[in-house]
């Protein structure tokens, strides 16, 4: 995208995200505002509170490599991150970049040598409130140069975009999880573990015809297309265990 003006770098991304309805084009969508701005990875997050130790029950969404959220939290970084308490204090993005040595001395040593490990040099962090009062941080980082500020700016105004965008995806999970009745959820349920519409119909009493019709019912409300995408739909919604 390095060929388009600011303008129309901001309003393709802000326009691909308005249209993103589901969790994985909303993913898809931050992804590619992630390349465009030259980082490789970008993390929605909860701010994390002055309680918390870990960084992966924060994660919403996430394109860090597993290895980096095991060895953060293993590491405890989170209560030594410079930018934890104000994530939760201050609406202002932080921006950084190791080679900066103002900024990298702010970085523990051990933090420092994981994010060099995974190509984490430069970095945004933008706090933000959601619809429901929840706090809320898109992070973005890889390996390229400083964030000028108009470069921050215009991630500050695509951002605005996303989180109107993860407002709208989260009701409508929310309502995915009321739509279901208890005989959808219970068919669900029984075919996450394995069982034939037959094996479910014996158990609850049903004719695999019945079964089938609350299956075809719950991957129309979920908007899944099939058994498989609706079983782990429903387990990432935590309708089911």
């Amino acid at each position: 995208m390095s060929y388009m003006t600011t303008s129309e770098r901001q309003s393709l991304l802000s326009g691909e995200l308005a249209v993103a309805r589901t969790r994985g084009l909303f993913a898809q969508a931050l992804g590619r505002v992630a390349a465009a701005f030259g980082f490789e990875h970008i993390t929605l997050l909860n701010a994390p509170t002055v309680e918390d130790l870990l960084l992966k029950p924060l994660i919403i969404e996430s394109s860090l490599p597993v290895a980096y959220i095991r060895d953060f939290d293993r590491g405890h970084m989170l209560r030594s991150c410079p930018f934890a308490a104000r994530m939760r204090e201050s609406a202002v993005p932080q921006v950084w970049h190791l080679s900066d040595s103002g900024q990298s001395q702010t970085f523990p040593a051990e933090l420092q040598n994981l994010m060099r490990q995974h190509g984490m040099l430069a970095g945004i962090a933008m706090p933000i409130n959601s619809a429901d009062g929840q706090r809320l941080v898109f992070w973005f980082g890889g390996e390229r140069g400083s964030l000028g500020q108009s470069e921050i700016n215009e991630l500050a105004m695509i951002i605005l975009y996303a989180v109107d965008t993860y407002n709208t995806v989260k009701r409508n999970e929310d309502n995915a999880h009321s739509s279901l009745s208890a005989r959808e959820l219970e068919v669900v349920r029984w075919t996450a573990q394995g069982k034939t519409s037959i094996e479910i119909g014996q158990i609850l009493a049903l004719s695999d015809h019945t079964v089938n019709a609350y299956m075809t019912n719950a991957i129309k409300k979920l908007d899944c297309v099939n058994r498989t995408q609706l079983v782990a739909k429903a387990i990432r919604l935590k309708l089911i265990n």
